[in-house]
């Protein structure tokens, strides 16, 4: 069920008018929960026994590890549950690439038969999911986190609907004290789920941000991307650079507008998800941008993978390496494909080569120039020169395409006859890419422009949120998945 459709609004409202309208608080855990899986199998189909079955199986393996006391079996237990999660992920999301691997590999040394693809459906969503369970677990071994106390409410951590197939990836220590503060028998009273005025009009608010990024933005500068990198050989250099401009503009609004309408409808039901971006394309170096750029898997990365192998604990050589492959990880973990292992290999490059200028050359690091106005403008533009350069091989699957694209995009050829050309050609997307760098440099001067909105007079609101559907409704086309979907 995709949040641009009529039927995901027509979903929401019937949630959230059940939510109001039911009287007997206690079962509105069990409603949540019953309606969250009711949405992934809209999606997914038979898929939704994944989901099931990683629930079930972190949250006996979370209790077994809390109750046991030698550590060995503690350890025992842990490997399970991720050689569970990992290897449900594994199978569905690396089987094949795998397997062309072991062909192309086989083919070298000249072996008979190739191995045959399995072809299996990727279930959506499966990895975010896989990642919530797994850190409950972890949280729970290293000794930071108590097991749920019951099914209902773990089953709704791992499943609930808003942020179910795309994220943020949400923490257990996150969520289930709401869901517990939200749902739980208190004496004689029974607390409830209530949606309040001002989480109702904030909800609303970011939500109609995220269909504006996605289908006013995202959705309208997508053709244009499409068609420079559908062929790219012999695109001139300046072409190139406007497709990685535009697709780094599509990703976000894509991705970044489902984040806001999952944390926006999250906070009309009362419960708070964390911010996924935090204006990345303002980062000033490339670990800043990391601290803005999807936000909860960065920080997944970072807590579950890079200081459990070291971090920067150790020599300078073991912290390059973990930062490299820290981010070759979070390339596969987007996808089984070789241009995004390159995407993430650009990423620990970045990563290793700012550790090494900020180590060695501490002069550079305290110089007052890059606490200047100007200068942090200078490391904006070069961030994000580097961070653009990247979007390439993350956008072009072909190798040869892929070559061809970022050798323009590095090596400028000068030429603008064709260019030109294409930008008259589309003009709408062209445009729109201006409005967007402008709208997002008035964003970020005031940083928490939502809640400045949901203040607003209610007739000035109305006037906003009119004035957002109008826009999507006049640029609309063909609804189109998020990109995310695919991971």
């Amino acid at each position: 069920m995709l949040f641009n459709s009529i039927e995901f609004i027509v979903f929401f409202i019937f949630i959230l008018s059940s939510i109001v309208v039911i009287k007997n608080r206690k079962y509105q855990h069990l409603y949540l929960l019953i309606a969250s899986y009711l949405f992934f199998y809209y999606s997914s189909n038979y898929l939704i026994v994944l989901l099931i079955f990683s629930t079930m199986l972190d949250f006996y393996l979370g209790k077994a590890i809390w109750n046991t006391k030698q550590i060995t079996k503690k350890k025992i237990l842990l490997a399970i549950s991720l050689a569970g999660n990992l290897g449900l992920l594994g199978f569905f999301k690396y089987s094949d690439f795998a397997i062309l691997q072991f062909n192309i590999l086989g083919e070298h040394f000249n072996f008979a038969n190739n191995i045959p693809f399995l072809n299996l459906a990727l279930p959506i969503g499966i990895s975010f999911y896989t990642f919530q369970t797994i850190s409950y677990t972890v949280d729970i071994y290293r000794g930071n986190l108590q097991p749920s106390k019951s099914f209902k409410e773990f089953a709704l951590f791992v499943a609930f609907f808003p942020q179910l197939v795309a994220g943020p990836i949400i923490r257990a220590s996150e969520f289930l004290p709401q869901l517990r503060e939200k749902i739980e028998v208190g004496g004689d009273n029974l607390k409830q789920i209530i949606v309040h005025n001002s989480n109702l009009k904030l909800g609303i608010t970011i939500m109609a941000f995220g269909f504006l990024k996605k289908m006013f933005f995202a959705d309208n500068i997508a053709p244009m991307v499409n068609d420079i990198f559908m062929s790219p050989i012999g695109s001139e250099s300046f072409t190139i650079i406007l497709g990685a401009i535009g697709f780094g503009i599509q990703i976000y609004g894509d991705f970044s507008g489902y984040s806001d309408i999952a944390i926006g409808a999250a906070l009309i039901l009362g419960f708070k998800l964390p911010k996924n971006f935090n204006f990345p394309y303002f980062a000033c170096s490339p670990s800043d941008f990391w601290k803005r750029w999807h936000i909860s898997l960065s920080t997944w990365l970072r807590d579950y993978l890079y200081i459990p192998l070291g971090g920067n604990k150790k020599s300078s050589s073991r912290t390059y390496l973990n930062l490299m492959a820290v981010m070759i990880i979070g390339g596969l973990w987007h996808g089984a494909a070789w241009n995004f292992i390159i995407w993430g290999m650009l990423h620990g490059i970045y990563l290793s080569l700012q550790k090494i200028v900020v180590d060695r050359f501490p002069l550079i690091k305290n110089n007052r120039f890059f606490s200047s106005k100007l200068g942090i403008i200078i490391s904006i533009l070069i961030t994000q020169y580097l961070i653009f350069l990247t979007w390439i091989p993350f956008r072009v699957k072909n190798l040869d395409d892929l070559t061809y694209s970022m050798q323009k995009y590095i090596l400028l050829d000068f030429q603008v006859e064709k260019t030109i050309e294409f930008i008259i050609e589309h003009q709408f997307s062209f445009v729109l890419i201006w409005i967007f760098i402008i709208l997002h440099i008035f964003a970020y001067k005031k940083q928490n422009l939502t809640e400045i909105i949901s203040k607003w007079a209610l007739w000035k609101w109305f006037v906003f949120l009119t004035s957002i559907i109008i826009m999507i409704l006049f640029t609309i086309g063909d609804s189109s998945d998020f990109i995310y979907f695919q991971f």
